[in-house]
């Protein structure tokens, strides 16, 4: 089954960092109860975007959200020092978002994973910047899986993130990431792939059907995971019916128990 990565526990959010430097806790509370309950797998917790405040505001985060979900969370910042903090206070085995062959990232990074268990989101970037072709992104992919296998982390806790760029700049780089993930799916069937995919309609109109569409054309091409707003019903929607359409939901039960829940709906 797609595995949804809820997105809106970031500081970066004009909402989530109100409730956090004000210490209000219902606030966050109700959001993470609300994006467990529409399906998220994971929660991602990104405290950075208050400068000089990640430390204090990542404890109080995990400290509030911890005892009230039943899903892991996705530990999400640039800073090692930061991860290892969180990664001590988190009770289930995390998802570390995130590691990339940018050097000066991938050398702090690597020590930080080395005999960790969790699973690990690794962007297809290096120092050249985003990646320009298909082959560009599975050789990053190639290198980073073999990296991380080389340090303990099982191919099958590997996300890899293709980095999804907007189409409206270049109508190729649609096809260019779908074809990319059937390559590294081909060569890694243990291997997950992720992202965010709203990049794809950046400078278009009518973005969330785009996004909507595309999500169904990279489940198709093997991803299953993705960083999104799980309280988004028409893409959660879109989600669990192409769930259903590529054989992953045993007796459309998860479909069914969708449409009786008014999760979808025509």
């Amino acid at each position: 089954m797609f595995e949804v990565i809820g997105e809106r526990i970031n500081t970066s959010r004009k909402k989530v960092q109100e409730a956090t430097a004000n210490r209000d806790a219902d606030y966050i509370v109700d959001d993470v109860k609300k994006q467990q309950a529409a399906g998220a797998a994971f929660i991602d917790v990104n405290a950075g975007a208050r400068i000089g405040h990640e430390e204090e505001d990542m404890k109080w985060l995990l400290e509030t959200i911890q005892p009230v979900v039943d899903v892991p969370l996705a530990l999400d910042s640039p800073d090692p020092a930061i991860l290892e903090m969180a990664f001590a206070m988190v009770d289930k085995a995390p998802m570390i978002n995130s590691i990339s062959l940018e050097k000066e990232r991938f050398d702090t990074m690597m020590p930080f994973l080395s005999g960790k268990t969790c699973k690990v989101i690794a962007l297809c970037m290096d120092d050249n910047g985003m990646p320009s072709s298909s082959d560009d992104i599975i050789a990053r992919a190639d290198t980073l899986v073999k990296e991380l296998n080389n340090i303990g982390i099982p191919t099958d806790a590997i996300y890899v993130d293709p980095l999804v760029q907007p189409i409206s700049t270049d109508t190729n780089k649609g096809i260019m990431v779908l074809d990319a993930v059937r390559s590294i799916k081909a060569e890694y069937p243990e291997v997950h792939i992720t992202g965010g995919l709203s990049n794809i309609s950046y400078g278009l109109p009518q973005r969330k059907i785009i996004n909507r569409t595309f999500v169904t054309l990279m489940m198709d091409a093997g991803m299953d995971s993705a960083i999104i707003d799980p309280l988004d019903d028409k893409i959660m929607a879109a989600i669990k019916t192409a769930d259903m359409l590529l054989g992953k939901d045993a007796f459309c039960m998860n479909y069914l128990k969708s449409v009786r829940a008014g999760v979808i709906e025509s």
